[in-house]
């Protein structure tokens, strides 16, 4: 197996004051969004969640052939959650998604699998160096091992795992813009008003498309 992909889907939605990944943006719950888009691009998807009640739940939403990897301490960092999630993933390399990302890019994620052949990992770098790791392929035995290393030492952020893979490869934003010219691909829904835009924005995207 080649492509897995991994989704977080394991936070507590402070800001939203409920499970945001059920939430429907266009008829559609949020988590389906992401499901739908990398579904033809993989060979499995691993959603990584807290609980069994979560897992349930999702598993009536986001169709058939998807893995549950049940992570009881996400709430300590998205690393963690990812550690679960590589873990589980079978494939030799795995994309990272967070599951509040309606507009991930099916064109831009197959562009990342390809770019990471040969490499540790493909991270989105913005101009000012900041980087988007919870938007990125990974070796799945590399992440997995220096994943571990790192909660073990009580390091619980994705770049504490980035720090220690040898052969990354930094991909500028300004690329990626030659398939999402605005980079809605990066938008994350983390409250109402964020839900309320994601609407806005996904009649645009299909209003245009229909012209």
């Amino acid at each position: 197996m080649e492509r897995s992909a991994v989704v977080l889907a394991g936070g507590f939605s402070s800001r939203f004051g409920q499970d945001k990944a059920v939430l429907e943006l266009s008829g559609k719950p949020l988590i389906r969004h992401v499901i739908d888009a990398v579904r033809p691009i993989v060979d499995e998807i691993v959603i990584v969640t807290s609980d069994q009640e979560r897992a349930a739940r999702y598993a009536k939403l986001v169709g058939e052939n998807v893995k549950f990897a049940i992570d009881f301490v996400e709430a300590k960092g998205p690393l963690v959650g990812a550690l679960t999630g590589f873990e589980c993933a079978v494939g030799k390399y795995s994309l990272l998604l967070p599951a509040d990302t309606p507009f991930v890019s099916r064109d831009i994620l197959d562009f990342l699998f390809d770019l990471c052949n040969g490499k540790s990992a493909v991270i989105p770098r913005w101009p000012n160096q900041h980087i988007e790791p919870l938007h990125a392929v990974y070796l799945t035995k590399a992440a997995l091992e220096n994943s571990r290393m790192a909660v073990e030492q009580g390091m619980l952020k994705v770049q504490a795992m980035i720090d220690r893979l040898r052969g990354v490869r930094y991909v500028s934003t300004l690329v990626i813009q030659e398939f999402d010219p605005d980079l809605k691909v990066f938008f994350n829904v983390n409250t109402p008003l964020d839900l309320r835009m994601a609407e806005r924005l996904l009649k645009k995207r299909i209003a245009k498309r229909n012209r």
